[in-house]
């Protein structure tokens, strides 16, 4: 999820909470009397009054940021709905949301889609050309339980059904299996059921917080936030090559993650079950949680996170089930506002240490990912990586090229520029129309195998709802949203 650009006041950072991009405008209320304290402004902006924005004081408004009130109204527990990303993992707080919203009742309720759809052409001797979509569809819910907020979550893909039997064709990725045999140069779909979970989380003091998630599936504490719910890679429709080093394990079938966080601190661990999601893509599969991972997570401010994460991952691929992986993740997410727009990037190191009975592995994943929106429609991307790659050769492939080692490790680069922009915004959808080209870099010997230089692209659609924009329509203004009424200032303090 990516959320609008704002600032919580010192020391009030989120607590941990499931995040999708989304656009959402305020629901109307006038504060409740007490519940209104001081928020300092964006790069220069004046203070602004953080204030409830319904009776219960579920929602609170900063300026141009919304969050969710921990049990009760509180000026300073506060989750705010920009810094959510996937599982439990934090982003930052002042990026991009594009959602729909609705007061039922007690309930915060949210809505974000991401359809892209196009021609796929990946080049040289391996690479053939694909109509495809991408896609997903996250429903949330928030509401007060007892002294706590319960916030629910899920996420579904239909790439089941419209990616090419076998994956999305993509140079030189690996990781699960079809029909028995290892993808290459395939990226798998996603389950239809990505995520299906429950969080919990319950305000100590003022600064603090206790919180419980549950997934089946869900996403653990590891990693960085999974690259769809990134706005650096939000104009991006490729997955990482380093996928399967950094942020795979967002789709666990069994998860519980449990933590604290102190202002701009979160630690938390989970146990879930390590094995990749089976080949059958409409299922819940069903294996033993003897997996486990911590994480350490740090958002000194609005424009910035940081984690730092382990993992061990019992028997992660059904093709190989005497190996186990060590994983070892860092990340650093920047996110700035700017005129008419916001520039999001990223730069993520991945490390697996694959152990089986008489053969140790060490592989490393480097990704920089940078997206900047500017005049509002307009988007510039760029995805640059390094990565061992150990799986790329079949036996066949081992023979011709005179191979001995069962998996011998090459160090691959993919190079991205890309760019986007919003042809028809409606109000409620916007539709952008984008492209992008891929060059790599490569060890010469597989030249026989993926030609001396393979270049690929993209030319595709981009459908969602459009971006929130607080400032400039009002805290019912904004284009979009499932809320009806008028906007009613808040009191004087």
């Amino acid at each position: 999820m990516e959320a609008p650009a704002a600032s919580p006041s010192p020391g009030s950072q989120p607590s941990a909470s499931p995040q999708v991009e989304m656009k959402m405008p305020a629901p109307t209320a006038s504060p409740s009397p007490g519940a209104t304290g001081q928020m300092k402004g964006t790069e220069g902006m004046p203070e602004m009054p953080m204030r409830p924005t319904d009776s219960s004081s579920l929602l609170v408004m900063s300026g141009n940021q919304m969050g969710v009130n921990v049990g009760a109204a509180s000026e300073k527990n506060v989750m705010w709905i920009g810094q959510m990303a996937s599982g439990t993992s934090w982003q930052p707080a002042s990026s991009s949301m594009y959602m729909y919203d609705k007061m039922a009742g007690g309930w915060l309720l949210m809505l974000h889609y991401n359809l892209v759809t196009g021609i796929n052409r990946q080049g040289g001797p391996r690479g053939v050309t694909k109509f495809e979509s991408a896609n997903w569809l996250m429903p949330m819910a928030f509401h007060r339980v007892g002294k706590g907020t319960l916030a629910l979550r899920g996420m579904f893909s239909f790439e089941p059904f419209t990616f090419p039997p076998g994956g999305s064709p993509l140079l030189f990725q690996t990781g699960e299996t079809y029909k028995g045999r290892p993808l290459i140069d395939r990226q798998h779909p996603h389950d239809l059921f990505m995520e299906l979970s429950a969080q919990y989380t319950l305000a100590l003091g003022e600064r603090g917080t206790w919180f419980a998630y549950f997934g089946y599936p869900g996403e653990p504490a590891l990693g960085p936030s999974a690259l769809m719910h990134r706005q650096s890679a939000s104009e991006n429709p490729s997955a990482t090559l380093s996928h399967h080093l950094q942020d795979s394990t967002h789709i666990s079938f069994g998860v519980l993650t449990t933590g604290f966080t102190y202002r701009w601190l979160k630690l938390e661990g989970s146990i879930f079950n390590g094995r990749e999601p089976d080949e059958s893509r409409y299922n819940f599969d069903a294996h033993r949680w003897n997996s486990r991972s911590a994480r350490l997570s740090v958002a000194p401010n609005d424009n910035w996170s940081l984690q730092v994460s382990y993992g061990f991952l019992r028997s992660p691929e059904a093709s190989e089930p005497d190996t186990d992986i060590r994983r070892a993740t860092a990340s650093v997410h920047y996110t700035r506002p700017i005129n008419g727009g916001n520039w999001a990037s990223s730069f993520i190191w991945g490390r697996n240490h694959t152990s089986s009975p008489g053969e140790i592995r060490n592989l490393n994943g480097y990704t920089f990912e940078s997206t900047v929106n500017f005049r509002d429609k307009n988007y510039l991307y760029t995805r640059l990586e390094l990565v061992d790659k150990n799986e790329l050769l079949r036996a066949t492939d081992r023979a011709l090229l005179g191979i001995k080692d069962n998996h011998p490790s090459f160090r691959i680069g993919a190079y991205t520029f890309g760019g986007a922009r919003d042809i028809w915004n409606t109000g409620r959808a916007s539709f952008a129309i984008g492209s992008d080209l891929t060059v790599y870099s490569k060890p010469a010997i597989l030249d026989r195998i993926y030609g001396s230089n393979p270049v690929s692209w993209k030319l595709f659609l981009r459908i969602r709802p459009g971006k929130m924009d607080m400032t400039t329509h009002g805290v019912h203004g904004t284009h979009g949203s499932m809320s009806n009424g008028e906007e009613k200032k808040p009191e004087q303090p």
